[in-house]
């Protein structure tokens, strides 16, 4: 009887913590609610003016935020939101043609996602064909190749090949789209041949990343892109791909690391492992975003991450000042080995770099 009373318990607990591994992502308060903030930032990337390099071509850290803006419309099934974004893309077909990147740079290709992102929406081919000329390019090579560019794509790898860390979010993200678009398994076999060289060369035991081998520095946006650029391949990667074994490793030892070095109330730092360094809200952001895949695609245990991931929710939101600008996001930041050049850099209010990871974990929270 005893026994059999005890076996009851036991199960009624089991079911119970089932249930409040999966509510870790769910059941916000009011004012943290996903929907809610997804909104109030997607609505403010509509009004806003487009991010640039040097007054020419489209900014990155705009792609990325207009494809956290789209994740989000798709979510809420926002089709104003949506027709929106598509109105606000229409003049690079015409009057905007020009700030349009150019396709030589690995920071300027990852320009061909949105693209590729909103044929899935309208299936108009003008998009599609946008879009898979911006990934093509970071394998065609040029005829103005370096000796040594030209030597990566010898290897298979992307002529755009740098090692540095933002690489694995700028290369992963056009090749993935490529590859939902076309079903060839060309692009995402780039992707992580891509994704491989990187966790081998770069990664440290610890399972962070220096910002470059010369800067044994683990700056927390730098990492941020491995996180992001990790978790978003593994969900689109065959489960029988050769290199996921890999992949998953040093995305698992990555979290591990993360978990470890977040701060009390849910932040991490400027410097992932600097205590007394500032809060910084975009490698937040992205560590955040990294988190809540993880739990949902089952790679994390839910009641071991899912704590971590609800704090850092909670702890990022109230950083979204009464303009819908995510506050305290470190500028665009070279590489330096001198930590004062990190603790210094100037913070702005509004920076594509912090709304983007943003959206993508309001979009993210919405997955059932």
């Amino acid at each position: 009887m005893f026994k059999n009373l005890f076996l009851s318990l036991l199960t009624v607990f089991s079911i119970q913590g089932v249930s409040a591994q999966q509510n870790f992502l769910s059941g916000f308060p009011k004012g943290f609610a996903p929907k809610e903030v997804g909104k109030d930032l997607a609505y403010h990337f509509i009004d806003s003016r487009h991010d640039l390099y040097a007054a020419r071509w489209i900014h990155y850290a705009e792609v990325c935020t207009w494809n956290g803006a789209l994740d989000y419309a798709l979510k809420a099934k926002d089709q104003q939101l949506v027709k929106l974004l598509q109105r606000k893309f229409e003049p690079f077909f015409g009057r905007e043609k020009a700030l349009l990147p150019p396709m030589n740079h690995v920071d300027y290709n990852m320009f061909g996602s949105i693209a590729l992102k909103l044929y899935q929406v309208t299936k108009d081919n003008r998009y599609r064909d946008m879009g898979l000329a911006y990934a093509d390019a970071q394998w065609n090579v040029p005829e103005n190749a370096t000796p040594a560019e030209k030597a990566w794509s010898e290897k298979g790898y992307s002529w755009q090949t740098r090692l540095w860390i933002d690489d694995m979010y700028m290369i992963t993200v056009v090749q993935r789209e490529a590859y939902k678009v076309t079903g060839d398994i060309k692009y995402i076999d780039r992707a992580a041949k891509e994704m491989v060289l990187y966790l081998d060369e770069l990664q440290r035991p610890n399972g962070l990343f220096y910002h470059a081998p010369d800067v044994p520095l683990y700056w927390a946006r730098g990492d941020g892109w491995m996180a992001v650029g990790m978790a978003d391949l593994l969900r689109d990667l065959p489960k029988d791909h050769k290199d996921r074994p890999r992949i998953m490793a040093g995305y698992l030892a990555m979290m591990k690391s993360l978990k470890d070095y977040q701060r009390p109330e849910g932040m991490w730092n400027q410097l992932i492992d600097e205590p007394d360094f500032w809060a910084e809200t975009s490698g937040t952001a992205m560590f955040t975003y990294a988190f809540i895949r993880g739990i949902q695609q089952g790679w994390l245990d839910a009641a071991e991450y899912g704590p971590a991931a609800r704090k850092a929710w909670m702890a990022m939101v109230p950083y979204i000042d009464e303009r819908k600008n995510v506050t305290e996001v470190c500028i665009g930041t070279g590489k330096k080995n001198d930590k004062a050049h990190y603790a210094n850099r100037p913070r702005n209010a509004g920076d594509f770099h912090g709304q983007a990871p943003y959206l993508w974990c309001s979009a993210a929270l919405m997955d059932k």
